[in-house]
């Protein structure tokens, strides 16, 4: 039975609502902040995914901060959205992206901590 990852399932799912809202984003002729938040919001899972399999630890902690970086930015389009008149609310995926970098922070945390109790 294939055990379940949490980060990659939220990641795949967060960037498939990314999909969805950068349509609604193109069908509303807000196409720059679209191409934007479709490249990152995108990015994160991919970066997640691409640590499974990592070649060392330190690996899979570079492509964890990468996605963190890559959530980071998300969330500050997703702001401007939220903050601009004329653009759709984005609060849903204000959540998630929350969610997501609560979850990076600890697989981070607790990767580096290991890490440093292996050496």
């Amino acid at each position: 039975m294939e055990q379940k990852n949490e980060i990659l399932e939220l990641s795949f799912d967060f960037a498939l609502a990314i999909i969805q809202f950068s349509e609604l984003l193109d069908s509303d002729k807000k196409y720059v902040i679209s191409r934007q938040l479709l490249k990152s919001g995108t990015s994160i899972g991919a970066n997640i995914r691409e640590a499974q399999n990592a070649h060392s630890r330190n690996d899979f902690i570079a492509k964890c901060v990468i996605a963190m970086k890559e959530a980071d930015e998300t969330e500050y389009w997703l702001m401007l959205c939220e903050r601009s008149t004329n653009y759709p609310n984005p609060e849903n995926l204000l959540l998630k992206i929350t969610s997501i970098k609560k979850l990076l922070s600890r697989i981070i945390s607790s990767s580096i901590k290991n890490r440093k109790n292996e050496k």
